[in-house]
């Protein structure tokens, strides 16, 4: 284990997001539900998640210091804690370790909003593997070849039937 991944798990379990117990005392309104949808769609967030929990990725060391074993456990940890923000990230089952961690630590620099019913996920997927931020391991690719090869997926100026 690198010496310094006992001294980030520590942090990581100090930037637990600690709720008031007034939060858990009441279940969200309706009113309060769709206040919070709509504060989350006529605003961008002011905040990134680093601003919230206090951590920076220059906490972090870079992937190719660490072993896989070392960033399993940081992200275990990581992903843990994004949790108790009610905060998720979505990344391919074949992702390597390395492009994994990276990514998970960069969502400290991403600006978002934190709920408290529910979920925020940090998506990369675009839908389509042009671009994509997974490169080859975009899960699209696998969906894609499984439609009919004369099936046409640009609809260009055409409005859609849905």
């Amino acid at each position: 284990m690198h010496p310094y991944i006992p001294h980030l798990l520590d942090d990581i379990a100090k930037a637990y997001r600690r709720k008031p117990q007034e939060d858990f005392s009441h279940p969200q309104t309706m009113e309060e539900h769709f206040e919070e949808i709509e504060n989350w769609l006529a605003n961008d967030p002011p905040n990134t998640f680093g601003d919230y929990c206090g951590l920076k990725v220059e906490d972090f060391p870079p992937a190719d210091q660490l072993s896989e074993e070392d960033m399993i456990l940081v992200c275990k940890a990581f992903n843990k804690m994004m949790s108790s923000w009610n905060l998720d990230i979505d990344l391919p089952d074949n992702l390597p370790i390395t492009i994994a961690y990276s990514m998970t630590v960069e969502t400290l620099n991403e600006k978002t909003a934190i709920v408290n019913h529910g979920f925020m996920t940090f998506d990369y997927c675009s839908g389509s593997p042009e671009g994509c931020a997974f490169k080859e391991y975009c899960p699209c690719i696998d969906r894609l070849k499984d439609l009919p090869k004369d099936f046409d997926l640009d609809f260009g100026d055409e409005e859609l039937p849905y």
